[in-house]
């Protein structure tokens, strides 16, 4: 392993002052009126800097709080001689650093000579962020355990940190993440330590945590696995989803111009029975029927048809989330009916006449026969 011995202590020198320049004897000549409450001043705190360093991906990034600023490439160890991974922070900074063999003591000063050219920082031992002499090796596993950079990078990475900034070193072959535009890419490295061994499910895993595992085959996933070259894999963009207020599990998903929503978590949250024909791929709901879209055995449907479906309309809002609602259904005006006056006649209804009282041996009188007569003859009376 490289070692790299100071010549000397450097002494540092820092310089106070508030931002105008003044001392810290300098009094304001201003006026204060006595018993007025001054406005408190909001002075803007910055986020910390952190350093993460992906031996798979040979990449040093630089973050401001959760925000990537910088992303450097690297040389770390060789596989017979890796760079450790863990937690640690830059312990020292050094400019035009002095290069000590260890084995023979052969010393080679600051200058274009110098295997950690122009600047130094300690991470941990002997190990450290540096520049090179050879600018060739950056990209590969090159060093004796440190990180190697490009001379203009480390020189700008050491300007923008400080002694104590912690420093991350991890060895993740798949690196899942969001694009400026929110998109949901990921990369795959290659195993150059040996060290981590990967299988399609372990792929699924990183991007299910991002909320697209359902929209990269496995046939697709096998193969960047195969390639492992750490080109960028686009997926889709992903949206919270919410129907009448209430955030459901699975998101929305954007990809390649068309917006795919979870078929049976929309049934669900509005109670409507959901079929599928396999055979048609459609969606068959007790309101209608419209293309189905199966994933990795998980059903979807295309946002423009939940109208069809499930009756709920919606789309992306200026938070980032895709909101569907119900419509409320309007009632329908009441009309009154006008009342409709039948007019009424005066009917007169015939007298009945009395009929003598058939004698013991008379014959019965044939009631129907009595009942139709009477029926007829009212009838006759209400033509007239």
């Amino acid at each position: 392993m490289w070692e790299k011995i100071c010549a000397g202590m450097l002494g540092a020198m820092m310089i106070t002052g508030s931002a105008a320049g003044l001392s810290a004897n300098t009094v304001s000549a201003a006026p204060v009126e006595e018993n007025v409450a001054q406005p408190a001043q909001t002075q803007k705190v910055e986020q910390p800097m952190k350093i993460s360093i992906n031996l798979a991906a040979r990449s040093l990034a630089l973050y401001q709080g959760s925000k990537k600023i910088r992303l450097y490439p690297i040389a770390p160890g060789t596989a017979y001689t890796p760079t450790p991974t863990g937690y640690y922070k830059i312990r020292e900074k050094e400019v035009n650093p002095t290069w000590t063999d260890p084995a023979t003591g052969y010393s080679i000063p600051s200058g274009p000579d110098c295997p950690l050219g122009y600047r130094w920082m300690t991470v941990t031992g002997n190990i450290g962020i540096h520049g090179t002499n050879n600018p060739s090796s950056i990209g590969t596993y090159a060093s004796h355990g440190c990180m190697r950079m490009f001379e203009k990078d480390v020189e700008a990475l050491y300007d923008l940190v400080e002694v104590g900034t912690p420093v991350e070193i991890t060895y993740n072959r798949v690196v899942v993440e969001k694009a400026p535009d929110d998109t949901v890419v990921y990369y795959i490295y290659p195993d150059g330590y040996g060290w981590q061994k990967l299988s399609v499910a372990d792929v699924h895993k990183w991007l299910a945590g991002y909320g697209v595992g359902n929209f990269e085959s496995d046939e697709d996933i096998q193969a960047k696995i195969n390639d492992s070259d750490g080109n960028p894999t686009y997926v889709g963009k992903v949206y919270p989803l919410y129907v009448n207020g209430k955030k459901l599990i699975n998101n929305a998903v954007s990809k390649d111009g068309v917006t795919y929503l979870p078929a049976i978590d929309l049934a669900n949250a509005v109670n409507v029975n959901l079929g599928w024909d396999a055979a048609t791929h459609k969606l068959i709901s007790t309101l209608g029927s419209a293309e189905g879209i199966d994933k990795r055995d998980v059903l979807y449907c295309k946002a423009e048809d939940t109208k069809t479906l499930f009756n709920l309309t919606g789309s992306i809002n200026d938070a980032k989330q895709f909101v569907l609602t119900t419509p409320v259904q309007m009632e329908a005006p009441k009309t009154e009916t006008p009342e409709v006056k039948t007019e009424e006649k005066n009917v007169e209804v015939p007298q009945q006449v009395e009929k003598e009282q058939p004698k013991a041996d008379d014959k019965a009188v044939d009631s129907n026969k009595s009942q139709k007569s009477l029926k007829q003859i009212y009838k006759e009376a209400t033509k007239k």
